[in-house]
Order: C-alpha cells, then structure tokens, then sequence
C-alpha cells in the first residue's frame, strides 16, 4: 500500500511537471503580441517561436530518442529536464531575437524528450488496472495549462512584465529536477522501432491520408491559436481587459471537447465524431469571418470552434491505431510527429497572412484547412461511417424487435 502511495505521488510528480511544459509550449499564445512589441518584431514574426518549437518537436525528438535507445530512461529524463531548465532562462536572459529562436528549437527537443521518458515511466509507475487512467491523468496536465497556464501568464504580463513567467516556470522547473533526481529510480532504456520500419507504414495509402488529416487539422488549429490573442483585440479593440477571462473560457471549452470527444465517439463512432467535429470548426470559422466583430458573436463562436477542435483531435489516435493496430505504438509516434508539423505549418502560414494580409484572414485559411481535412476524412473514414449507422441501425431494430415480443 505504501510503495503504491508513492509511485501515485511520483505520477502526480509528472504532471506537475507537465503543466510547466504545456504552459511553456503554449505561453506565447496569450501574451504574443506583448512579446512582439518588447523585442521589436512584428507579431506574424513573433509567431515563428511557436513554428521553431513545433519542428524541433517534430525533427529533433525521433532523432535524439533513437540515438538514446539503450540509455536509462531516468537519465534520459534529467537530461532533457536539464535543457528545458537552460533553454527557458536563456529565452529571456540572452539578447536578440535570435538567441529566443534558438532557445525555442532546444526547448522543443527537451519538451519532446521529456515527453516520451514521461509516459514511459509513468506508464511502469503506474499499478495494473490503472495504466490507463495514469497517463490520462499526465495528458491532462499539458491540456491543463490552456485552462490555467495561459491565463494566468496573460495577467501576468498584464501587471509585470512577460519575461517573470520564464523565470518563475524556470525555478519550479529546477525544482522539479532535483524532486525527480531524489524520487525517480533507473528504469532501463528499450529499443525503438527503426526509421526504416516506421517509414515503411507511409507507404499505406490509408495511413498516408490518416496523417495528411492530422496534418491539415492541427495546421487549421495552429493558424488560429497561435494568434488568437491578436485577432480578439483586431475583431473586438475594447476588451484588452477582459482577455484573460476568454483564454480561460476556450480552455475550459478544450476540456470539454476532450470529454465530449470520446462520449461522442462511444456512441455515434470515432469516425462520425471526427468528420463532424471538423465540419462545425470550419463553419464556426466562416462565420467569424463574415459577421462584424462584436462580444456576443464572436466568443461564442470561437468557444463552439475550441469544443469542436478538441473533440475531433483525440478521435485521430483511436483512427490511426483501428488502421493499423499491430503497429499501434509507431502510430502513435507519427501522428504526434504530423501533429509538430501541423503546429509548425499553421504558425507560419499565419505568420505570412498576418504580415501581408489583415488579421481576419487567418479565419478563413483555418477554415478552408480543416474543411479540407474534414473531406480527406470522410473520404477515408466513410466506410467506417457506414459501418457504423449500419451496427446502430441493426441495434435499434434489435431492441424494437425484443420490445415488441
């Protein structure tokens, strides 16, 4: 009973620290144009550091895990906790640009490290019967920081100055390193799935489209959140005030569409949930772009777009392991790989619209990206959509049947 006590407080350990990490992942989302005036770039350049972190994520994280392979994981894990610490202070304690560009593609390898170590142990900490519920938890703890982590770094900024977020997450942080070096035993490193094995599945014309919709969703995402902050006070000038109360609403409207997600998904089909969860982003996004800004149309619509992105966006996972389930874990590693790019893409598509267009443009390119998306998918998808009205048909007619007799 003690050890399990304490591998629970280890786990929670870990999600601690994942709501550090996902708040650094996503700080610049609330506080992006407050960067770009301190530094002296333009807003659409400020956004190439979530395009910078988003590729390092992508690019650099197989790269280091398959060098790493055989290493102990708990190694592993300080290591890339190690460089989260420096790249996070040297964000704001170097000068230039330039220096915060580099320090984003170190923190993306870190962040993407940390991540892979985390679940791996995490998942090893964890009793059985409970695995599950154990990671569920450690994801919460990124998507945590949409609900907390960036509304509180908005008031921050608001009343200080942005850089007292990185020092203080960069304290916590190195605290954390020290409670994990103490708590955390050595857990042997296993050997991953070669390059060449994964590489192999991208010639599956069903996988190819899966990713292709992971990829046109998440740039349809990115396009919009990593600018989300800007475009409210284009759309709507007079609520400087009351941003931080919005971030948190559309976090909150995140966790909702996480749950929604997988309710949905039980009962009408990942397939159905998918393909309609992207169908109501793009009309939400339409009409935010058609109907003249104001508080009472444009919140709520942005709140449907944050429930109906976060309901299809965990659909993707359950899609791409029923396609290929002997090969779940590899996956899972590409699809996180294809959500980077999407972040990466969407960030600097929006960074170019931005700087030669108005902001309400990126409205429509997100919408016309997961539109697009949202075709592919039925495309793919429809079968198993058919399938599915089929099994639920064939349910209904069972239990009026037995009714009736």
């Amino acid at each position: 009973m003690d050890r399990t006590k304490n591998n629970t407080l280890k786990i929670y350990l870990f999600v601690f620290i994942s709501f550090l990490l996902g708040t650094l992942q996503f700080v610049f989302v609330g506080i992006l144009d407050k960067v770009a005036a301190s530094v002296g770039v333009s807003v659409s350049a400020a956004g190439q550091l979530m395009t910078s972190f988003a590729l390092a994520s992508a690019i650099g994280t197989p790269i280091i895990m398959m060098a790493t392979a055989k290493m102990d994981r708990r190694k592993l894990l300080l290591l890339s906790l190690a460089v989260i610490i420096l790249s996070t202070i040297s964000t704001v304690a170097l000068p230039g640009f330039g220096f915060m560009i580099a320090s984003r593609i170190a923190l993306g390898i870190g962040f993407g490290v940390y991540g892979v170590c985390a679940f791996s142990i995490v998942e090893k900490l964890a009793p059985e019967g409970r695995k599950a519920s154990a990671l569920s938890n450690l994801a919460m703890g990124f998507s945590a920081a949409l609900v907390i982590g960036i509304p509180i770094a908005r008031l921050i900024t608001a009343a200080y100055d942005w850089k007292v977020i990185f020092w203080g997450i960069g304290l916590l942080s190195l605290i954390a390193f020290f409670a994990v070096a103490r708590a955390i035993p050595a857990t042997q490193g296993e050997a991953l799935i070669s390059l060449g094995r994964q590489l192999a599945l991208l010639k599956k014309p069903k996988i190819v489209i899966a990713l292709g919709v992971t990829f046109l969703m998440f740039i349809s995402y990115s396009v919009i959140n990593t600018y989300i902050t800007p475009l409210l006070t284009s759309l709507m000038p007079t609520i400087e005030q009351q941003i931080s109360v919005i971030l948190f609403g559309l976090g909150v409207a995140s966790l909702i569409g996480s749950k929604l997600g997988g309710f949905l998904a039980d009962h009408i089909g990942a397939a159905r949930t998918l393909v309609c969860g992207m169908a109501v982003q793009a009309i939400a996004l339409v009409l935010i772009s058609i109907i003249p800004g104001s508080v009472i149309v444009t919140i709520p619509l942005l709140m449907i777009w944050a429930i109906a992105a976060w309901t299809a966006g965990p659909t993707l996972n359950f899609n791409l392991i029923s396609i290929a389930p002997e090969a779940s874990g590899i996956m899972l590693s590409l699809n996180n790989t294809f959500v980077q790019l999407g972040f990466a893409a969407g960030a600097s598509i929006g960074g170019i619209i931005v700087g030669s267009s108005s902001l309400t443009a990126i409205s429509w390119i997100g919408a016309a990206s997961v539109a697009l998306a949202a075709c592919f998918a039925a495309f793919s998808f429809g079968p198993a959509v058919r399938s599915q009205a089929r099994k639920q048909e064939a349910s209904e007619f069972v239990t009026e049947d037995t009714q009736l007799n």
